[in-house]
């Protein structure tokens, strides 16, 4: 486990968890995971669930992503993936609002790698270098993914060349992170 990303996206899950505790008095919550087995669940309502973050168990890497393209994905990349069971999370990164992707179940995670997977094979079928995504926008074009070659958090359009870096690290784009209720 690489503890910067470690330390930097517990840091971040604190401070969006807080600001829901501070808000509305309750843990965070997610209409869109109402009904999806996690053991994130604290509670639910009757359209929502509330949850808090997990450890992640049992422990696991994205060796499947691995072995399917023959590549190593980068320490940084497989802490951010498997240190917590965690809600999506709305955030902004200086002017761009996003929403940060997590695990929510041992379930969910085999999904994720299949994503990761198939982001990562049209990426290598359009011969360019493997990044994976950490979170999305509102746009279905652009996410914000990790280069796995140089760990540089890129802002990139799918299927192209276009890509703007926004931090050198994953740790450094968690801290600059601000929560979005």
């Amino acid at each position: 486990m690489e503890p910067q990303t470690a330390e930097a996206l517990d840091a971040f899950t604190q401070r969006f968890c807080a600001a829901w505790q501070q808000r509305d008095g309750t843990p965070a919550r997610s209409e869109d995971l109402y009904g999806v087995p996690s053991p994130c669940v604290v509670s639910t309502s009757q359209d929502a669930v509330f949850w808090q973050p997990q450890p992640f168990s049992p422990a696991s890497t994205l060796e499947a992503v691995e072995r399917a393209l023959d590549i190593v994905v980068q320490p940084p990349l497989q802490t951010y993936y498997t240190t917590q069971f965690a809600g999506d999370m709305p955030a902004r990164f200086g002017e761009r609002q996003l929403t940060l992707l997590q695990v929510w179940s041992p379930e969910d995670f085999q999904r994720v790698q299949e994503n990761l997977i198939g982001h990562l094979v049209t990426q290598k079928r359009l011969k360019l270098s493997p990044t994976l995504f950490i979170a999305t926008l509102d746009s279905e074009l652009d996410v914000i993914s990790v280069c796995n070659l140089t760990g540089e958090v890129v802002l990139e359009t799918l299927g192209t060349r276009n890509r703007t870096v926004l931090s050198a690290s994953i740790a450094s784009f968690l801290t600059h992170l601000e929560p979005v209720l």
